[in-house]
């Protein structure tokens, strides 16, 4: 796959609008509490909601995989896109954690970050599908191994 089109994931659009309409329901909830403490537990809970909102759309794309003649992975983070040539990717596996009683897919990517080791883990919130079908995309572009824990 040769000069391939790059491929992108990202938390969706619907998910993200959703909690921002959220957020600013929260808003309208705490400016219509009737006493100082709910005024404040609910505009603390609506700044919380509103971060988390402003964060999945600063991140947007959050994993692109450039495959061909030059592979490298770009990972949207809050200060802006880092790219990771594939000389600077370490290891990328699947793992399962223990979350809310239930196991959740996590796709694990260890690279080099200019003189330091970074362990980048991304759910299905963070590229919007199925982190085993990223991981299967990477591994046929030549991007991981074919183990998985």
């Amino acid at each position: 796959m040769n000069d391939a089109q790059p491929v992108s994931w990202s938390t969706p659009v619907a998910g993200l609008l959703a909690v921002t309409g959220g957020g600013i329901l929260l808003v309208v909830a705490a400016i219509l509490a009737n006493d100082g403490p709910s005024r404040l537990l609910v505009g603390v809970a609506a700044v919380a909601v509103l971060a988390t909102a402003t964060l999945g759309l600063r991140q947007r794309p959050r994993l692109t995989m450039f495959p061909g003649s030059a592979p490298r992975l770009v990972v949207g983070t809050l200060t802006g896109p880092k790219e990771y040539p594939l000389d600077r990717i370490d290891r990328i596996r699947m793992v399962s954690y223990r979350r809310i009683g239930r196991k959740t897919a996590m796709l694990e990517v260890d690279v080099r970050h200019e003189d330091t080791e970074r362990l980048l883990i991304f759910g299905r919130w963070d590229l919007g599908t199925n982190p085993h079908d990223v991981y299967d995309a990477l591994v046929v572009n030549g991007f991981a191994s074919v183990t998985s824990d």
